[in-house]
């Protein structure tokens, strides 16, 4: 297959613990614990604070980019921009290690300072922090960044830091973020991802564009050049503000970084192995089985297989539930009957994946057997809203033998599918009292989807349903999923180890018909709401917890979704010109660490 990698999508780490913070400013802020660095680190472990610096680093990614702006909805931003903290060109208030699954350092910001009542945040700005044409990142940068982008940006941010109440300067170089509620402990933390923008650089340009001039950035990197759809270069900023920072140190070897585009997944895999980009990380089984044999023996790649300890994101065949054919839940549920994991897994993904059972899968977040103990107490005061299955039956998907035989299974269906009130018709599945016929299309912009998804289809046909795939570009994908034009979609939602503000985005009703809200099944049920809120005033750990196992359970029995699969491991290959530190990080791959083993005197 295909299984979208885990890497593209652990960007929006949030934590929701009780802050352990001295009543004065600090250089870092934890939940639950302290920072694992002291004042005065020097560097975190797991970078090479000798690596070179130099080279260059090419990647090849699928689709096509039309613009520069990553913030907005319009438009299909280049690779390497980011929408929140993974960005080459955007500084942030501060910066995660990837060590630590709830910690924040001071990057652009020198100090935080977390009010005794947690209701507000103040970050001091460093002095010697510049955007890219020299002019100082001030407090009012900061609040125009913010404004900015919760009233004209993308629909995330908006839900992303709803429980702020407003944002001032109290003083000289001083930002004040003021709270709704103190009991929404991850604000500081979160608030520390915003890509800061010039506000100065925005005088005679509309923020909401979609345009192919770049923004005044701030960050390691800036655009060197970019041709619409075809590829992007970014270069090392020489000389640049924050390369000594001990958040830094390590970071941001290469002199040069380029994404180039492809438009077909095997084009962009024949490329790599002709040598035109330099590392892949590799989402096809049958790649990683047979595909690089020649290319590892001749020594021109290494191959790696990297755990990552965060929980594994859940792929799925995802329910458009504003169409009236998707509403029923049961109706919902009979179609999981109709896919075939396991020989899938056999003939197609040579045993190299897993089933995912879980939003939060391979953690203990994961709703597990029936409901005991806190989760259970949470649960029962929904009782009498929530599916009667939550306290009776373990959630299970359904199995075969791999042979491709599943008679029982469709059997199954089939009786769900009758008592929503269909009904088998020469051959064609159609409503019992309108006879119309049940029929709908599955939208997708990879073509190895095709091969993966034919199974399902002709399973479906079996039970008299009609199912139809539409490959699209990227571009045209983007838009339909934005508005929410589809029926179907191949989706995927990545989770972090302390799930927070960013599951409003998720679920929430308010985000429902809010166009590129990630709400991609239009949920809208109260249950799922208040469970969200509960979870972001969750005051300990374990609380949060058994509050994100209800809302695993609860959505699992919502059947919004049909669970595909995962790769339990990362795997990249890379040619020998790629260097990685000794040591990986618990929580990603960090490859902003990584350098070039031909640096060519960068400096």
């Amino acid at each position: 297959m295909t299984c979208i990698s885990k890497t593209a999508f652990f960007l929006l780490l949030s934590f929701c613990l009780v802050f352990k913070a001295d009543s004065k400013p600090q250089h870092a802020i934890a939940l639950g614990s302290t920072p694992k660095y002291h004042s005065g680190f020097k560097h975190f472990k797991y970078v090479n604070p000798n690596a070179p610096k130099g080279g260059s680093l090419r990647f090849g990614v699928l689709g096509t980019f039309d613009s520069l702006n990553p913030f907005v909805v319009k438009g299909s931003p280049a690779a390497g921009l980011g929408l929140l903290h993974n960005s080459y060109t955007f500084a942030t208030l501060l910066r995660a290690s990837h060590d630590e699954p709830f910690s924040r350092y001071g990057y652009v910001a020198e100090t935080i300072d977390i009010a005794e009542d947690h209701l507000s945040v103040t970050f001091k700005l460093r002095e010697k922090a510049t955007f890219h044409d020299g002019s100082p990142i001030t407090p009012e940068d900061v609040i125009f960044t913010f404004k900015t982008l919760v009233t004209k940006g993308h629909p995330l941010y908006k839900a992303y830091y709803a429980d702020v109440k407003s944002v001032t300067s109290p003083g000289k170089g001083l930002v004040r973020f003021s709270f709704k509620t103190s009991k929404n402990k991850e604000l500081p933390l979160i608030l520390g991802e915003i890509p800061l923008l010039s506000k100065a650089s925005f005088h005679k340009r509309p923020f909401e564009e979609a345009s192919l001039t770049p923004l005044l950035g701030s960050g390691p990197y800036k655009i060197k050049e970019a041709d619409a759809g075809r590829s992007i270069t970014y270069e090392r900023v020489q000389n640049w503000w924050g390369s000594a920072l001990p958040v830094s140190v390590g970071h941001y070897n290469f002199d040069t970084i380029t994404y180039d585009y492809y438009r077909d997944s095997s084009v962009a895999f024949e490329a790599f192995k002709s040598g035109d980009y330099d590392l892949r990380i590799e989402n096809e089984a049958r790649h990683w089985a047979t595909g690089y044999t020649a290319l590892v023996k001749s020594g021109e790649i290494q191959k790696l297989e990297i755990q990552i300890e965060n929980p594994e994101p859940m792929q799925g065949l995802i329910f458009n539930t504003r169409r009236d054919l998707f509403k029923d839940r049961q109706v919902r549920r009979a179609l999981t009957y109709a896919l075939d994991f396991e020989w899938m897994n056999e003939n197609l993904f040579y045993n190299l994946y897993a089933r995912t059972k879980s939003y939060f899968e391979a953690s203990e977040l994961a709703a597990k057997g029936l409901p005991q103990g806190k989760e259970l107490e949470i649960l029962n005061s929904y009782k009498n809203k929530i599916p009667p299955e939550v306290f009776t039956t373990p959630y299970t998907l359904p199995k075969t033998d791999g042979s491709g035989r599943l008679r029982r299974n469709l059997s199954h269906g089939k009786k769900l599918l009758e008592k929503a009130g269909y009904t088998i018709e020469k051959g064609v599945l159609v409503h019992t009292k309108t006879k119309t016929p049940f029929s709908f299309e599955i939208l997708i912009v990879q073509p190895a989807m095709e091969r993966i998804l034919h199974g399902f289809i002709n399973n479906l046909k079996r039970l008299g349903i009609t199912a139809r795939l539409r490959l699209v570009d990227s571009s045209q994908y983007v838009s339909r999923v934005d508005l929410f034009d589809y029926d179907m979609i191949v989706g995927m939602l990545a989770q972090s180890l302390s799930p927070g503000n960013e599951q409003r985005e998720f679920w929430e009703s308010s985000r429902a018909d809010l166009p590129g809200s990630r709400n991609y099944a239009g949920i809208k049920d109260m249950v799922v709401d208040e469970l969200i809120e509960h979870l972001n005033d969750a005051s300990n750990r374990d609380d949060l917890v058994q509050i994100t196992r209800a809302l695993d359970r609860v959505l699992l029995w919502g059947h919004y979704l049909i669970p595909m699969y995962h790769n339990p491991k990362t795997f990249i290959a890379l040619r020998k010109t790629i260097a990685y530190p000794a040591t990986f990080p618990k929580y990603n791959i960090a490859l902003d660490s990584w350098w070039s083993t031909q640096p060519q005197g960068g400096s």
